[in-house]
């Protein structure tokens, strides 16, 4: 467990229920995420700060530990193999690498049609990233999105390989904290999602802190 020292933090923020986030966390840096009301999903994806075409990759993650959830001690690798963060502390025990993010396409086949024009973290993830200019100048787009992590959220998979998404084990105040091995741009959604349980149907505020 890294000593938290308040005089350390060198950004802090509450993220609404719901919200996009997306902030540079560099190299050395510890980079928190604390589920402030408990069983908030937090979709996220990772990029090297100096070249987005290099991100988060969930398979090269989950060969290279062997499993398919996240906890203290795994490595987020990238789409290149290199380490791109460390989990070095959760008190919440797991978080999931394969149930992906909601979108409206997602949310129409596994719901109903009227849910199409719910609000999504795909949503979110594209309104960050539009609003963007990170990418050398340039607008990232919907092609720069791949698999994302999903912190907090219980996805248990079936010896036959079937997933659901059930009800979280996470709690209020519990947290997943990553120290960075390069200088990362991290893009959040603070899941919107109404249909299932990942949110306990109440999506609510998380907090992200950032410490040298």
């Amino acid at each position: 467990m890294t000593k938290f020292d308040e005089n350390r933090i060198v950004y802090r923020e509450v993220v609404k229920a719901g919200d996009p986030w997306m902030h540079e966390v560099k190299a050395g840096q510890y980079f928190r995420i604390v589920d402030l009301e408990g069983n908030q999903a937090v979709d996220t994806l990772f990029y090297n700060a100096a070249d987005q075409a290099e991100r988060y990759s969930a398979t090269d993650t989950i060969r290279e530990q062997g499993k398919i959830y996240l906890t203290t001690g795994s490595e987020l690798m990238s789409n290149r193999g290199n380490k791109m963060l460390t989990i070095v502390d959760d008190t919440c025990g797991r978080h999931d690498t394969i149930g992906g993010a909601c979108s409206a396409e997602s949310n129409t086949v596994r719901y109903a049609i009227e849910k199409r024009h719910m609000h999504s973290c795909r949503d979110s993830f594209l309104m960050a990233l539009g609003s963007c200019s990170c990418n050398h100048g340039k607008t990232m787009k919907k092609e720069d999105l791949s698999s994302n992590i999903n912190f907090f959220m219980n996805v248990p998979v079936s010896p036959d390989g079937h997933l659901d998404f059930d009800d979280g084990i996470s709690a209020p105040g519990r947290y997943v904290e990553m120290k960075a091995d390069m200088d990362v741009l991290v893009l959040v959604s603070n899941c919107p999602q109404l249909n299932n349980p990942c949110n306990g149907y109440n999506p609510t505020p998380v907090e992200m802190i950032i410490w040298e």
